[in-house]
């Protein structure tokens, strides 16, 4: 029997959240009018950080109704340019940079003594909503899983290529769709109670998972951030696996179902081979060729950390103080 049709899933335009998101939903919608400044805008609050996501949108799946063309429209591209300018500039600040690799992954692979993050407390105390709340926002993130990492592929060249592309084939289900990373996101979210569909939750998602994924892609889209663009790939093969086996244990005493289990158990499998491709078969090639990118590497490592606590810090505190996040006034 052939398999179902597939259905397009496209989303539709979010509503804003500010004056920079309601400036390119207008641009989108066939407006003509001036963009606002951009460098007064909190380069890390939801409004920009919407704003920025919208704009890069448009080099994945586009919106219901928006012209496809619009992706490279100079008034787009320079919005989208302003923005990203504005908030990697603040990001740098707030990084130690460096170019020392080694010590940047051994601490990365250190796990925190005080056992504080979201997985743990997913695996110890959270509840079954607040589990569906953290899928909610992920999903900006895992239903475009792997995508934003191949925008670096022709960037590279060599043994680092064919390292990453090896991962990449895996996070694309080795060529069954229904194994894709992101196809397994979906069928969790179904069985969560959440709607799956693609940007469904996007004007709600976190400020700090929109800034993770504008980071992927502008580092991804820039020649020179393609180091930054191997750390942040990196950084998710690296860290992702003993975290999904803390969220394999929470699916299964919360008793969530197997869509739930089978995503994280895929996650804590997949990604403790990938950290060792990543680092024999993509980092060391990568910096034997090209060695002045160690320091973009890095800045991908630092900066995917630096957002990723943000987000857990956020979560955290609204589960502390009894409130949901997932709402339109969340922080």
């Amino acid at each position: 029997m052939p398999p179902a049709a597939e259905r397009l899933d496209r989303p539709r335009l979010p509503a804003p959240r500010g004056e920079l998101s309601a400036a390119v939903c207008d641009l989108l919608r066939g407006g003509t009018g001036s963009f606002p400044e951009v460098t007064p805008s909190d380069p890390f609050g939801h409004d920009l950080q919407l704003a920025l996501a919208l704009t890069s949108e448009l080099h994945y799946r586009g919106f219901e109704g928006v012209d496809d063309d619009l992706e490279w429209a100079p008034a787009v591209v320079a919005a989208r340019h302003a923005m990203a300018d504005h908030y990697l500039a603040a990001l740098r600040a707030e990084l130690p940079g460096g170019d020392d690799l080694d010590d940047v992954v051994a601490d990365l692979l250190v796990e925190p003594a005080d056992g504080t993050g979201i997985s743990y407390h997913l695996a110890g105390e959270g509840t079954a909503a607040q589990f569906a709340e953290y899928v909610a926002h992920r999903a900006h993130y895992h239903r475009k899983e792997a995508d934003p990492q191949s925008w670096v592929v022709p960037r590279l060249q060599g043994a680092a290529k064919a390292g990453l592309v090896t991962v990449q084939h895996d996070e694309y289900g080795a060529g069954r769709a229904a194994a894709m990373h992101s196809t397994l996101f979906a069928d969790m979210m179904t069985e969560l109670g959440l709607d799956p569909t693609y940007g469904a939750y996007l004007d709600r998602t976190s400020r700090w998972v929109l800034a993770e994924v504008n980071l992927q892609t502008l580092c991804g889209l820039r020649r020179s951030l393609r180091g930054a663009s191997v750390g942040l790939f990196a950084l998710v093969e690296l860290t992702s696996s003993p975290g999904s086996a803390r969220l394999v244990r929470a699916a299964r005493r919360l008793e969530l179902g197997p869509a739930t289990e089978r995503f994280y158990a895929e996650h804590v499998e997949a990604d403790a081979v990938h950290e060792q491709v990543l680092r024999r078969d993509v980092l060391r090639p990568l910096l034997a060729l090209e060695p002045e990118l160690a320091a973009g590497v890095v800045l991908g490592l630092q900066a995917g950390s630096y957002v990723g606590d943000r987000f857990s810090e956020e979560l955290l505190a609204h589960w502390a103080e009894g409130r949901p996040s997932l709402t339109l006034d969340a922080a």
